[in-house]
């Protein structure tokens, strides 16, 4: 292709965290522009964000709905190529499904709906379409997590015995001990965010990430959940016990109330020869453990660090990279997917290396069981099926 792909956004207007981030990911290595987009419920709050992004005023679209319909309409290689939706969460099936119908492709924030129901019905719509749809489980994009998810894959570890997943976060104490006003989150409300707050916004990806790395699909889990934040009806803090397919156990944990804590996403997998261990917050290090030899350190960036690692690194060691360099691999993964879509070379035999709609109900599977456990006397569920 001799031009960058076109990007189109649902979502993610002026003062929105996570669009400024898709943006930013987006762009970083040049083969993608944004020229479209809805940017906000409100058309007016919609026209003056498309102004920050110099976009043209007349592909600053007042609804999704126009949007996808007069997008459509203009030849191909005008047209958006994908389109990017980081929308609230009961929000991402219907814009999904419209974009999909109307014969574009899709990369969307998780959690990918607001129930499994939704997840499964956006499924047919997506292999039904023959497009691409890619899920922002942004921590994948990591070269050492690539790295880890090779050395399981080359068996290194040999067989996996143990899994442990943390996610502490601590911006809500203030809330939990009436030092400042309720904190005003739309994941609180499950109308908007569905049945979960903190095991649907940041336990889904402790999930992903064992899955990711580990491979390993759940067999069952035991969940406690807890609401601590005064009015709220949502959880704020979980903790899990999880039993694997194949035998291996795992302890997954996720907090909006670790007091002190930032965006400490970290994991540990042990295996029979080796164990590893990566830390979100000091992304460019994996630790290799093993009890009949001293540790090793591998860290990104250096010759010895080869494949997929290597392939998502874009500076010399010694120069950190992080958080927008994760979300951009995501993104330039799911772009060759695109890319061979517009070609039509989609799906390669090989696969591609982004999170999908099968991510996307592993993800909506495991929120709905944590909540079920939560509340059942028999407290270890059984995990629903899932489609390859």
């Amino acid at each position: 292709m001799n031009r960058k792909l076109k990007m189109g956004m649902v979502g993610g207007g002026r003062g929105a965290f996570i669009g400024g981030v898709h943006r930013r990911a987006a762009n970083l290595d040049g083969k993608i522009e944004l020229v479209a987009g809805a940017f906000s419920s409100d058309p007016k709050k919609s026209k003056q964000s498309g102004k920050d992004f110099f976009i043209d005023p007349s592909r600053t679209y007042g609804s999704y709905q126009e949007m996808a319909e007069k997008e459509a309409l203009l030849p191909e290689g005008e047209r958006i190529d994908f389109v990017s939706i980081v929308v609230q969460n009961y929000l991402h099936f219907d814009v999904a499904k419209t974009f999909l119908k109307a014969g574009f492709n899709v990369i969307c924030d998780k959690p990918v709906t607001l129930d499994l129901a939704q997840a499964r019905e956006l499924r047919k719509v997506i292999i039904k379409s023959k497009k691409v749809f890619a899920l922002t489980h942004n921590y994948t994009g990591y070269p050492m997590v690539k790295l880890a998810r090779d050395m399981v894959k080359k068996g290194k570890l040999g067989k996996i015995i143990k899994v442990v997943c943390e996610y502490p976060q601590g911006y809500a104490i203030t809330a939990l001990t009436g030092e400042s006003k309720a904190i005003s989150n739309w994941r609180a409300d499950p109308k908007i965010a569905g049945v979960s707050n903190c095991m649907g916004d940041i336990g889904t990806h402790a999930e992903n990430l064992v899955h990711y790395i580990s491979g390993l699909e759940i067999d069952s889990l035991c969940a406690d959940l807890s609401v601590n934040i005064p009015g709220r009806v949502l959880d704020d803090d979980g903790n899990l016990l999880v039993r694997f397919k194949g035998g291996a156990r795992g302890i997954l944990y996720a907090s909006q109330i670790s007091n002190g804590d930032e965006n400490n996403l970290n994991i540990r997998i042990y295996g029979t020869k080796k164990s590893l261990e990566w830390h979100q917050e000091h992304p460019n290090e994996l630790i290799v453990k093993d009890a009949r030899a001293p540790r090793e350190i591998y860290r990104r960036g250096n010759d010895y660090i080869t494949g997929a690692a290597a392939e998502n690194t874009r500076i010399p060691f010694g120069h950190p990279e992080g958080f927008i360099e994760a979300f951009a691999n995501v993104y330039n993964s799911a772009a060759v997917a695109i890319k061979d879509e517009i070609a039509g070379k989609f799906p390669r035999k090989s696969g591609y290396d982004f999170p999908d709609i099968r991510d996307g109900i592993i993800g909506m599977a495991f929120i709905e069981t944590v909540v079920k456990s939560a509340n059942a006397k028999e407290k270890w569920v059984k995990f629903p099926s899932i489609p390859k």
